[in-house]
């Protein structure tokens, strides 16, 4: 074990925002045991707060699915991989086709864009100073999109995945990561967390069998199958337990923990 890669949301991050102490100190003996780490979530570079204040980590972050790696020590992006904004509204108009109540919203370099409807159960306080506005006009002076999101209130997530997928695979690679809500989060076709990684671990000159990676939704199936040793939470999705032999306990029982503990033991 050279390379510890874990996902965050479902897999050391609850939706309380938290990640317990345990899970904090099993990654800081793996830093001590001079094992180098790296997270690789769906999140975009503005939401790694758990990561700064918990975790106390201040390296690379693989983020938005692997379209960007970010660095929390100098608070900047270092790559990106993005989707053209005619992509982009190519998969806006197939997915408005097939789903009509679908809402759309799209990160970017400098920040977040909305349409009207993405965000309104959320309160005016979260919105901040987001203004909603379609995306044809937001994007008008943007080189590209980092991560392209769709939202839909009255499908699952899976239903929507199975649908949109296949018909707008000519313009993004689609995957979601949220168990409750049905939302879509698409980028540069052929990226995912699984190439980014590969690209990260070369750097350091680590080999796919010496990394070990945790993930527990559609979007991490493809980290899971490249690194070695590949867990799926116990408590994930079951197509992201189907992917892999490997299993860590449920995230109530701090089975990324449990995971490490007992690899750093026989090292």
């Amino acid at each position: 074990m050279r390379l510890v890669a874990s996902d965050l949301d479902g897999t050391i991050v609850g939706r309380d925002g938290k990640i317990s102490d345990r899970t904090v100190r099993a990654f800081h003996a793996c830093r001590d045991a001079g094992v180098d780490i790296v997270f690789v979530t769906g999140r975009p570079p503005r939401w790694l707060t758990p990561l700064r204040e918990q975790m106390g980590h201040t390296g690379r972050v693989i983020c938005s699915n692997g379209a960007a790696v970010y660095d929390l020590e100098t608070e900047r992006i270092l790559t990106t991989h993005l989707l053209s904004t005619r992509n982009v509204l190519e998969a806006r108009r197939v997915i408005k086709g097939l789903f009509p109540a679908a809402t759309f919203s799209a990160e970017i370099e400098t920040g977040f864009l909305v349409e009207h409807g993405f965000l309104e159960d959320h309160s005016p306080e979260m919105l901040g100073a987001l203004a909603p506005a379609p995306l044809e006009e937001s994007l008008a002076e943007v080189d590209g999109v980092i991560k392209f999101l769709a939202r839909e209130p009255d499908v699952s997530p899976d239903e929507f995945l199975a649908a949109v997928r296949p018909a707008i695979k000519n313009f993004a690679a689609t995957t979601h990561s949220s168990p409750n809500i049905a939302l879509l989060e698409m980028s540069l076709s052929g990226m995912d967390k699984a190439v980014a990684l590969a690209e990260y671990a070369s750097q350091l000159s680590i080999d796919a069998a010496d990394v070990v990676a945790f993930g527990d939704m559609p979007n991490d199936i493809q980290m899971l199958t490249w690194a070695g040793s590949g867990y799926a939470m116990a408590s994930g999705h079951p197509d992201a337990r189907a992917a892999t032999d490997l299993v860590a306990p449920a995230f109530a029982d701090d089975g990324v923990a449990q995971v490490l503990e007992e690899r750093l033991a026989a090292l």
